[in-house]
């Protein structure tokens, strides 16, 4: 069902292409053949596994994940595959197969860049979800690997793939606003109160350390497995990297920028009082130089739209302004706010669901991996650029955990002159655990 979605989305006047228009001995040759495994599959990773399965000449040898039940989900998303995968539930183990060609993490963000390390030091082409990192320096570590063992890395941003975002960023680049120097961001959810854990024994379906792995270690509480670590620092990075990632990088891309020189942060944890440590509010702004400027708004519990739209971006110039509802349309009005050109797609843009807000139009990014690993086409996230717009949500945090404001270096986004913030640009790992280039 979702591959025959996708066949219809992939016809979309708007996006003028259709990339399921392959060569008979192209992608379906055996030498072509792309073999998988998925780690992390308790609901994205699931999906994800699910959806690489359904892409031509594409297996999903081995499933990863260290609780029984996510495991079982692993499982029933690919209960239609024609190759029943293995399953291996350390990391470490199942990176030094050797019968696998690339590696999909949809694991804990504290899991994300050590991951992604292990399998590039394997041999092994990495997709890892955003974000790339669990905090700025892990971001640099993994493009260190990235140069070291000469894999390609491809960061879980799915827009930059998009057909209709990308016709759109060309628009904006040749000028079609006039000059874009200004662009505002939002997230919306109605996140319900994640309450007070209990310290309890780990389940027994449950490899508590392998869990944690790289992070300090933490006991075990009745309200942290599997989705609420995104609101603890130890494991987490709040709602700006969980869900801001996506429209920020959106910003930047659409703006033509890349390191920001101030980064500035207000809100809280408003909505509720328990145990969720990150911002469930957040403005965040990024100024680069005096030419541009970036703005975040996020309610992780207030679902009230913006633009009648849960998430999306708008993209300001002195021509006019291109507005976009989260997905793969957009509007484009001139400087009068006359409507000009309005781009729709079947598939719309879905800020509560927490396995995939843009469906099937992930496709393409999945399509751009598998593609580029065959040499047939080259990432439209490496993470030489993905990890540029998830450092703004990391410094967005960052101000926002030390309630100052953040003086960067334009040439590499590092924290100037402010001794608390700077010693957030890396974290504590477990001893044992760290992760090494």
């Amino acid at each position: 069902m979702i591959r025959r979605q996708f066949i219809k989305d992939a016809s979309l006047a708007a996006a003028g292409i259709t990339i399921l228009n392959f060569p008979v001995f192209g992608k379906n040759a055996p030498s072509n053949k792309v073999v998988l495994a998925i780690s992390g599959v308790n609901s994205r990773g699931a999906y994800l596994a699910q959806c690489y399965s359904q892409l031509p000449n594409v297996e999903v040898a081995y499933i990863c994940d260290v609780e029984d039940g996510a495991i079982a989900n692993g499982l029933k998303a690919l209960k239609d595959a024609p190759r029943k995968p293995t399953v291996v539930k350390d990391i470490r183990k199942l990176v030094a197969q050797n019968d696998f060609d690339a590696l999909v993490i949809a694991m804990p963000d504290h899991w994300h860049t050590p991951a992604a390390i292990l399998g590039a030091a394997h041999g092994k082409h990495v997709y890892v979800e955003k974000p790339c990192g669990h905090n700025p320096y892990e971001g640099e570590l993994l493009q260190k690997a990235v140069n070291k063992y000469n894999k390609l890395v491809q960061m879980g941003n799915q827009r930059r793939s998009m057909p209709t975002l990308i016709q759109a960023a060309k628009e904006v680049h040749d000028g079609i606003i006039g000059n874009a120097y200004f662009a505002k961001a939002w997230y919306a959810n109605n996140r319900k109160s994640i309450g007070h854990g209990k310290v309890v024994p780990v389940p027994p379906t449950l490899d508590f350390e392998l869990w944690q792995g790289p992070a300090p270690r933490k006991e075990y509480v009745d309200n942290l497995v599997h989705y609420n670590w995104h609101w603890r620092w130890n494991w987490g990075t709040g709602e700006a990297c969980n869900n801001g990632t996506h429209e920020i990088d959106c910003c930047r891309w659409f703006l033509g920028v890349d390191f920001p020189t101030k980064v500035t942060s207000a809100g809280g944890r408003y909505a509720f009082n328990d145990d969720w440590q990150t911002p469930d509010t957040q403005v965040a702004a990024f100024e680069f130089g005096d030419k541009k400027s970036i703005t975040w708004e996020s309610r992780s519990c207030n679902p009230f739209p913006v633009e009648g739209a849960g998430r999306g971006f708008i993209i300001y110039g002195d021509k006019g302004t291109l507005v976009n509802d989260g997905g793969g349309e957009y509007k484009i009005f001139d400087a009068d706010n006359k409507l000009v050109k309005e781009i729709k797609s079947d598939t719309k843009a879905d800020a509560s669901n927490t396995v995939s807000s843009t469906g099937n139009l992930d496709f393409y990014h999945f399509h751009n991996f598998i593609d580029s690993i065959r040499g047939e086409a080259t990432l439209n996230s490496p993470i030489s650029e993905g990890s540029k717009s998830v450092l703004l949500c990391h410094l967005a945090n960052i101000a926002q955990r030390t309630g100052t404001a953040l003086h960067c270096n334009p040439q590499d986004g590092h924290i100037l002159n402010n001794e608390a913030a700077m010693q957030l640009w890396k974290r504590t790992y477990e001893k044992g655990w760290e992760p090494i280039v």
